[in-house]
Formats: structure tokens, sequence, C-alpha cells
């Protein structure tokens, strides 16, 4: 067991207790849930992909549409960190109390669908998925495994087995809108639950960043985990900036074992 210090050790059983007294909790994971699995972030300092590439020219829709090279060649390191990577114990931790009925739904503004290999059922995708591939000009909608193997080892840009088109990864770039039928699940899940868990994210990114105030605006309680500061921490009942595979696993630990 991981010796804790005892500010931490309090933290750790309030938000425990937090989940025992919940009825309908909701967890929010941003891109530091999955650095732990070897996954960069976006924003931080010098190791972050926004630290190395100006966002609006890599990864934007106007961007892909014209240059889908450029798009595609930044892309290919993360698709095969992505590709490669195993869900960690935040993860699983979060399956686990998933299946234990403590956790009713996990939003989560990540592609790489690590919950999901994690477990977690119900997991609602903010930015895309990595899952699938569509295609610019017919639209055909293809399973995304083969054609990223192939991508990442080649380089080879996927084209549609139907009309030869382009294959987009169906996530979202900038410039795109959030999935409707996402934004309002995420929504309804943020303004009904009673406990809202913030693991891995700066809150940094609109509208998903709201999330949080609307849950307690509400009246829920908020639990944030993260390696640096949020808006929210001021308002949050537990807020620990230390490592989510560390914390979060030592939460759902007593969560379900006392």
């Amino acid at each position: 067991m991981i010796p804790f210090s005892e500010q931490i050790q309090a933290s750790i059983e309030y938000a425990a207790e937090l989940f025992r007294q919940s009825k309908h909790a909701v967890v929010l994971t941003g891109a530091g849930l999955s650095t732990p699995s070897g996954i960069p972030d976006f924003r931080s300092t010098g190791t972050g992909l926004w630290s190395k590439d100006e966002p609006l020219e890599v990864a934007s829709l106007t961007s892909f549409r014209t240059a889908p090279e450029k798009f595609f060649q930044w892309f290919r390191p993360l698709a095969n960190q992505i590709f490669n990577a195993k869900p960690n114990s935040a993860h699983h931790a979060m399956s686990e109390l998933e299946r234990a009925g403590r956790i009713h739904s996990i939003v989560t503004q990540n592609i790489d669908t690590l919950h999901q290999k994690a477990g977690s059922q119900n997991v609602i995708e903010m930015h895309g998925t990595m899952n699938t591939l569509s295609c610019t000009q017919c639209y055909h909608q293809a399973e995304a495994a083969p054609y990223l193997a192939s991508f990442v080892e080649t380089g080879k840009i996927p084209h549609c087995p139907m009309c030869a088109g382009i294959l987009k990864p169906d996530v979202i770039l900038f410039g795109e809108q959030l999935p409707q039928a996402a934004w309002f699940h995420a929504q309804r899940d943020a303004r009904q639950c009673d406990l809202m868990l913030v693991a891995g994210s700066s809150l940094e990114v609109l509208p998903v960043a709201g999330l949080p105030m609307q849950a307690l605006d509400r009246g829920a309680h908020l639990i944030i985990v993260n390696n640096t500061p949020t808006y929210l921490n001021v308002r949050a009942d537990v807020a620990i900036m230390e490592d989510v595979a560390v914390i979060i696993p030592a939460i759902a630990e007593r969560v379900l074992h006392g």
C-alpha cells in the first residue's frame, strides 16, 4: 500500500464516504487520466501536444479538409500511442466502481477507448472515438483497427473501400460541433447526479468544462483529482492534486472494501 500524507489520506477517506452516500455518481475524465497509460495530454508545459504544435494548423476541420496529409503526419505518433495503450489502474478502478453500482456513467473527453477496454459500459464520448473512421466523400463508416494498424506501420493515409475518399477518424477536431446525442446525455447526467468526480481534467475546454458547474448548481458534491488546479477547486468538497493512477484506485479500494 502506498503511504499517503495525513492530509491526502483524509481527503481519500472523505471522497470514499461521498461515494458511499451517493445514489447517482457521474465521472468526468480528461487527458490526464490516460497519461499514465503513455498517451500525452494536450496542455502540460513541455510535454503536452499543444506545446509542440499549433492546434488550428494540424487538428482543425478546416486544416483537415485543405491539407489532410498534414493532419495525418501529426496524428501518426499519437495514433501509435493510442493503438498500443493499455488501461491503467485508474481506468480499472472506475470500471470496478461501475460494476458495483457506485458509478452511473462516465463522461470522457478522451478518444482512446481505454474506459471501454477496462470494462466500463456506460461511457459518453464527448470528443469522438478512435474506434471508427468515416469517409469524407460518401460517409461510409468503417471499423478503425485494420486501417490504423496499417497507417501506424506505414504512414499510408486510409482510404474508403467504397469510393476511395479519405477516411477521417471519428474524433472531434477544432471547428467541429460536439456529438449532439453525447452532449445531451452528458448534460442530463450532470444535472441529475448527486456526486461528480472530475479526474485528469484541467477543466479548460468548453463546453464540457461547464458540466461540473451544472452539477454544483443542483446541489451535487464535487471531487476533483488532477495534477494541477482547476477553476473549481475552491468549490470542490475534495480536491486532490496527485497522480490519478494512484488516488482513484485508493478511493475505489475504500469505497468497495472499507
